[in-house]
């Protein structure tokens, strides 16, 4: 009933309904991009350079006469796993350690937030590029560089909503019945700050197609034949008054697609809680 009343205030929020319409069609595109794309992304025609949009080409064709439109399509699959991955990290990870820190307090507290605070003070693009440099060049170690630096906000999150909720009378209530402390955090505590978390997995999701497209347009993500939409944006720029659409497309693509997931997000919060006011 909740998931129900939920669903209508969200399909109340225009703009965020279709955000989300669109976010669930770039998911369905990438899983079938590889039987939906009319022509193969990487097949390389050296008849066909630079075209401009047709009726047969429908983005036009880069500089090796790779079909654009096939190849942003493709590029959806990198910024998917990069988005879903990106936030699985810090769910498992982050979010347990924000409750165990909250609830338990004292110097576990300490220690795990002093560490939060660490990681937090270096800029996420650059600790992303050495997390990445370390473990090697490659998408899936940028997914993970892209999981670490989420999840100290995460487990900051987390750590605020359980302080709040341990004061509840439900918890001291659990306490007095002789529930042990994994009881608690996992059948009080984390069902009830469950609301904030899933906002943030939503913003967070956005921001993860974003550093991806980021370093991957640094040659730190996604490597050839692998298509994303950072990787032919750094193939095109030097040829941006060449043949702006090479450019144009996959920009338009992340630009959407980082719009969507944060108007998604504004929507769901306002629909968890009705008293929130859009920003």
């Amino acid at each position: 009933m909740q998931f129900r009343l939920m669903f209508q205030r969200l399909f109340h929020e225009k703009l965020a309904f279709v955000s989300m319409i669109f976010l669930l069609l770039l998911v369905f595109l990438s899983v079938f991009a590889s039987w939906i794309v009319p022509f193969d992304p990487n097949k390389q025609d050296l008849t066909k350079v630079m075209l401009p949009p047709d009726g047969t080409y429908w983005f036009g064709t880069d500089e090796l006469g790779r079909d654009v439109f096939s190849r942003v399509l493709m590029g959806a699959q990198a910024a998917i796993q990069a988005g879903v991955v990106a936030i699985l990290i810090p769910l498992f990870v982050g979010v347990p350690l924000g409750i165990i820190s909250g609830y338990l307090g004292g110097i576990v507290d300490d220690i795990f937030m002093r560490i939060v605070d660490a990681i937090l003070s270096f800029p996420a693009i650059l600790l992303a590029l050495g997390i990445t440099g370390a473990l090697g060049v490659s998408l899936w170690n940028a997914m993970i560089a892209i999981g670490i630096i989420f999840t100290p906000q995460f487990a900051r999150l987390a750590r605020g909503q359980t302080l709040q909720v341990r004061r509840e009378p439900y918890v001291e209530a659990a306490k007095i019945s002789g529930a042990g402390p994994l009881w608690i955090m996992m059948k009080h505590i984390l069902p009830n700050i469950l609301s904030p978390i899933i906002v943030q997995a939503s913003f967070s999701f956005s921001l993860a197609i974003l550093v991806e497209a980021s370093l991957s347009f640094l040659g730190m993500g996604a490597q050839s034949p692998q298509v994303s939409w950072g990787g032919m944006l750094h193939q095109a720029y030097s040829m941006i008054f060449v043949n702006p659409y090479m450019m144009l497309f996959p920009g338009l693509a992340i630009l959407i697609s980082v719009l969507a997931g944060n108007f998604f997000g504004d929507g769901l919060r306002v629909a968890i809680d009705p008293k929130m006011k859009r920003t």
